[in-house]
């Protein structure tokens, strides 16, 4: 691959002073693959409407500060990915570049603001989109739509897929989603709706190991479209959309 592509792709992550501070140490992620999704092909040929990220961020995985969180931290990494987009996107944080709070920090910060308990802090929590809403809101200052849809099939397709829509146009920053029965956190960075369903494009957080380029992690299935109708239909979703348009 041509080097120029490769600097464009990854960026080198100032993680501070030990952010691997519990679980199981392995070799931090000098640098994170950026814009991940570029370069896939569209999911429908006959789309009648697509909408997507607009700007930069960064995929933000297990294990990629060193701490194996896996089993556990996939809605941790999704936020760490939302708060990349804010950080280079919004006015004024886009000219901090600071690294994303670190799982240690999120719980702390959860806890500080009393929505959890102080055992919270150094556990093995999961957190979901209303936690997340809470640390982007803390540590950026950008409040979240939350979005409950009680059911998959008809109902994501009329209400998530509608939203997801609106958000990326007024919005263009990624979005967070999990459910019950589904309780996989995944980030969403598109939606594309033709007259057979919508696909949504999803970043996944559970790639756990080195850096890939995108294009393998593409080729893994890290990233990629996947149809409406391929989620749980007897899990509910909520969503978690960051309103950044005035940031």
């Amino acid at each position: 691959m041509d080097n120029n592509v490769v600097v464009a792709e990854a960026e080198e992550i100032n993680w501070g002073e030990s952010r691997a501070e519990d679980g199981k140490i392995m070799n931090k992620t000098e640098t994170l693959s950026s814009n991940v999704h570029v370069g896939l092909p569209d999911p429908l040929t006959d789309a009648v409407k697509c909408s997507l990220i607009k700007g930069d961020y960064l995929y933000f995985h297990y294990g990629c500060d060193g701490q194996d969180d896996r089993g556990w931290g996939c809605g941790y990494r999704t936020v760490q990915t939302m708060a990349s987009w804010l950080c280079r996107n919004c006015l004024p944080l886009k000219d901090k570049r600071e690294a994303p709070p670190s799982l240690p920090e999120i719980q702390h910060a959860l806890v500080t603001v009393g929505d959890k308990p102080g055992s919270f802090s150094r556990s093995r929590e999961w957190i979901g989109t209303f936690e997340a809403s809470l640390i982007l809101d803390l540590y950026y200052d950008v409040p979240c739509k939350l979005v409950h849809v009680r059911g998959g099939g008809a109902e994501l397709e009329r209400v998530a897929v509608e939203e997801l829509h609106r958000h990326f146009e007024e919005h263009g920053s990624p979005v967070m989603m999990g459910g019950d029965r589904d309780n996989s956190s995944k980030g969403i960075l598109g939606v594309c709706t033709g007259d057979t369903g919508s696909h949504l494009l999803v970043v996944d957080p559970h790639y756990y190991g080195g850096p890939l380029e995108k294009t393998e992690l593409q080729e893994r299935g890290w990233v990629a479209w996947k149809r409406v109708s391929s989620l749980d239909q007897s899990s509910f979703y909520n969503l978690c959309l960051p309103q950044s348009a005035n940031k």
